[in-house]
């Protein structure tokens, strides 16, 4: 007669067996895509697609290409050839099939990635515009893809170098845009007179409908901060961490902390922050 440990060990077994014939081919397609969306379109194009020929064909499913983030690559591709990136995102753009509404590069991106964006979206779709480090994205390119959307809502350039007018101009031609992103490397000053508060005048002219405000490292000085406080009445969210040339106190300090429900202070810290901290001196 079976003893009652050999039917558990039986069960177990079979159990066991179950598990490890359960296919993952036999997901529901939506499930699939719902991983896939989680995954990432750099993950999506550099592994996923290579699993098996359903996967593949799954993969070209434009709705996985309405955000193509491709920040942060370096663990996929050589950071000293950037070709691959370029290529990867011109696949990513083309199968959007005009579904593009956010567009995230860092380093790689050029002008004409600008303007495969703007093709490869429905008129007025882009909602967010990220670029780190694209030092080949012209100030006209840029220009173009905001005139080309005004819906625009979020626009981040981080380690960028476009010109002051072409900050204004895009807020001009986005006037919904509530996101603005432009950090900088922050310079301690040995002459206070040197701050510059071009950008600062800038944004409080052309982006009114502001709430969120991220100037990390940016070197202007309090006349920049109070004309941002007039002209950008909306703001509910402002880091100024290591913008040095302010001096942020008395009542500058407390108008600030009455206006902005989340303040970051010259001298908060920048744990979290994601980007190069270093500080120079002139």
């Amino acid at each position: 007669m079976e003893s009652r440990s050999s039917k558990r060990g039986r069960k177990i077994r079979k159990s066991r067996t179950s598990k490890e014939i359960r296919n993952w081919l036999d997901l529901p397609h939506d499930v699939i895509i719902q991983i896939f969306l989680k995954l990432g379109v750099i993950e999506i194009l550099f592994n996923a697609q290579r699993v098996c020929s359903l996967w593949r064909k799954l993969a070209k499913e434009p709705q996985l290409y309405r955000c193509i983030d491709m920040r942060n690559p370096w663990q996929y591709f050589d950071p000293c050839n950037f070709d691959p990136f370029r290529r990867m995102a011109r696949k990513a753009m083309i199968r959007s099939c005009g579904q593009l509404e956010e567009i995230s590069m860092e380093y790689f991106g050029t002008d004409e990635h600008i303007y495969r964006a703007i093709g490869k979206s429905k008129p007025r779709s882009l909602r967010a515009i990220r670029l780190v480090s694209c030092y080949q994205v012209s100030d006209e390119a840029l220009i173009d893809i905001a005139k080309e959307n005004p819906l625009l809502e979020e626009l981040e350039l981080i380690f960028c170098s476009f010109m002051t007018e072409t900050i204004a101009t895009v807020g001009q031609y986005c006037p919904q845009l509530k996101s603005f992103r432009i950090n900088c490397t922050a310079c301690i000053y040995s002459d206070p007179a040197e701050a510059y508060n071009e950008e600062a005048l800038a944004i409080a002219a052309s982006m009114p409908q502001l709430r969120r405000l991220h100037l990390f490292g940016n070197h202007m000085n309090n006349t920049g901060l109070q004309a941002i406080l007039v002209g950008c009445p909306h703001l509910e969210y402002l880091d100024l961490r290591q913008c040095f040339t302010i001096d942020l106190k008395g009542d500058l300090l407390k108008k600030c902390s009455d206006r902005i429900t989340d303040l970051r202070l010259p001298n908060d810290s920048t744990h979290g922050y994601g980007y190069d901290t270093s500080i120079y001196r002139s």
